[in-house]
């Protein structure tokens, strides 16, 4: 078809119109699936859980000075990070910052017009608190309240005398940032032990549950909410094996996140446990302490925060043999260590603020657990106000007397 057959209908202004959209249209892309697919395998998906980030701060270039004037350059921008309540997640970092690289902003020129540059503009990293920020310098940083700060990279100077009103470059720095989940109670146990079961069973959280070790391969919260409004969050964080102290398993990436937990709650299937035909099968004795000796191994402190045993899978102990027998190698230590190799003995034996019983997947006992953990939680919470409030006594009465002797001293000098 030729174009005088294909357009012998339309008027001059609108053939012009015609040839100028063919030759001006954009490029489409491809609808070819093929490519399409290959072009979605390139893209980087954001994880779904992030707890880490490595970023490239660079602080803005200072601007230039004018020499014939006299004037300043503006200074570069600084990159800061800032704790933020409305940031829930660091997957956000990731969202905004995909190529993990941010800059400031930079200071302005110095003009005859305006001799003075102002200032490039600062650029905030919002982050979910919670985070510990990893500086260039080796410092760390913990970033807990609603608008705590730190600043990671500073912007260069502007053009001035001492620059020879040349403006230098910011700060070029690798910073890591680190978040560690906080809750009021942390789940402690080897894989299957049942605390996504229990999580489960106490909140709405739907953390995935199977027979097979390593289903929560990252941390889940849920929320006990109580008949009076009163609210405990939970986490079910991933399982620990033997050496996760040094890394082994999810290791130190469940570690951090059990430091930032209030209390911690221990599952222990009554039952033996055997990770892998790799692992010898434990008693469930033996289990609980391998479990407190790798907590032990870390340090930070862990074992130090107030903790609870429950013994989970009753419902596999209907004659409560296996149950009783636990109960009292537990409420026996450190004298039931003889019942164990040395292998298992930990430095120091934890105290369980309360030991309960129950079957997380046949929902027994549950609301007995959870009335425990308000109470241990509540008993604490009261302790550490009370040792609160009588070290302000104490520094009160010592600011009393440092008044009191000076007055007296005043007196003598009169």
């Amino acid at each position: 078809m030729n174009l005088k057959t294909r357009f012998g209908t339309l008027t001059n202004f609108s053939r012009l119109n015609f040839f100028f959209y063919q030759f001006t249209r954009p490029c489409t892309t491809s609808t070819n699936p093929t490519t399409a697919k290959k072009a979605s395998k390139s893209k980087k998906a954001t994880p779904e859980f992030v707890d880490f980030v490595q970023l490239k701060a660079v602080g803005g270039a200072g601007g230039q000075g004018l020499p014939k004037y006299g004037g300043f350059g503006g200074d570069g921008g600084k990159v800061i990070v800032r704790a933020d309540k409305k940031v829930k997640t660091l997957k956000s970092v990731l969202v905004n910052y995909p190529r993990q690289f941010c800059k400031a902003g930079t200071g302005e020129n110095s003009t005859r017009f305006h001799v003075l540059g102002e200032s490039g503009k600062d650029l905030e990293i919002r982050v979910p608190r919670g985070i510990t920020v990893h500086k260039a310098d080796g410092t760390k940083v913990d970033l807990n309240e609603q608008g705590e700060s730190c600043t990671v990279s500073e912007g260069g100077p502007g053009g001035n005398h001492n620059t020879k009103f040349l403006g230098l470059k910011g700060q070029e720095n690798i910073i890591n940032l680190e978040l560690k989940l906080i809750a009021d109670v942390g789940l402690v146990g080897f894989p299957n032990a049942g605390k996504s079961t229990f999580l489960n069973t106490i909140s709405k959280a739907k953390p995935k549950i199977s027979e097979f070790p390593f289903t929560t391969i990252a941390p889940q919260i849920g929320m006990m909410v109580f008949d009076d409004g009163r609210k405990i969050s939970v986490a079910d964080l991933p399982g620990l094996i033997e050496g996760a102290h040094q890394n082994f398993g999810m290791g130190i990436k469940f570690l951090r996140h059990a430091e930032r937990t209030k209390t911690l709650l221990f599952i222990l299937d009554i039952n033996p446990f055997q990770l892998s035909e790799k692992y010898p099968q434990r008693s469930a004795f033996e289990t609980l302490l391998l479990l407190i000796k790798e907590l032990e191994e870390y340090g930070h402190g862990i074992l130090d925060k107030p903790a609870m045993l429950a013994l989970n899978k009753i419902d596999t102990d209907p004659s409560e043999t296996k149950v009783n027998k636990l109960m009292d190698l537990v409420k026996n230590l450190p004298d039931s260590l003889d019942q164990v190799t040395p292998d298992f003995h930990p430095t120091s034996v934890i105290h369980f603020e309360k030991i309960f019983t129950m079957s997380a997947k046949k929902k027994r006992n549950i609301l007995s657990v959870k009335n425990g953990i308000r109470e241990v939680m509540d008993v604490n919470a009261e302790k550490k106000r009370l040792e609160l409030s009588e070290h302000t006594d104490s520094t009160d009465n010592k600011d009393d007397w440092m008044f009191i002797n000076s007055e007296h001293v005043k007196s003598k000098l009169v």
